[in-house]
């Protein structure tokens, strides 16, 4: 005589037990897809922040450090009277205290405003730094220095993701 009870199936508790993994293992997954999903963002963020640095590095290049004539020591930082846009801006020096967030989108190399960026900004800084010390900075004032420091900070929706810094001389 043959036990009615037999294997035929999984008991109540097996089914239940590979329920309980089978979820854990869909929740890994989506939790796994979601971090993926993020740095992937971030990455994106940090890609395209360098993008922007790029531009006003692009943008200064070609441009001399200040205005005038090499021999007279070189005072001012910022634009002059008259240069009102970043179209008019004729040397680097020009670009201290840039802030792209007034124009409401970072600019590219030509001076055009990135509108699909809108959300990220550029501020810009030029310090005059030691001819012997790049980590010093003198004062705007000082004229004993042909160097100075350029910076990008680049911001997303007011948060700082990336920067860069770079050296000029004036002649």
């Amino acid at each position: 005589m043959k036990d009615s009870r037999g294997s035929k199936g999984f008991s109540f508790v097996e089914i239940l037990i590979a329920i309980i993994l089978v979820g854990l293992s869909i929740t890994a997954l989506v939790m796994a897809s979601n971090s993926f999903t993020q740095a992937n963002a971030t990455g994106a963020d940090i890609s395209t922040a360098e993008f922007l640095i790029e531009q006003i590095r692009e943008r200064t290049t070609l441009l001399p450090l200040v205005d005038g004539d090499p021999a007279v020591p070189w005072i001012d930082l910022g634009p002059e009277s008259g240069e009102t846009t970043v179209a008019s801006y004729n040397e680097v020096d020009d670009f201290d205290g840039f802030n792209s967030t007034a124009l409401g989108a970072p600019i590219d190399a030509a001076g055009n405003l990135l509108n699909e960026l809108s959300a990220f900004s550029q501020r810009v800084t030029v310090e005059k730094v030691s001819k012997t010390d790049f980590d010093t900075v003198r004062a705007d004032t000082d004229t004993s220095t042909p160097f100075a420091r350029v910076t990008v900070r680049v911001f997303l929706n007011g948060r700082e993701i990336s920067s860069a810094s770079w050296i000029r001389a004036r002649y």
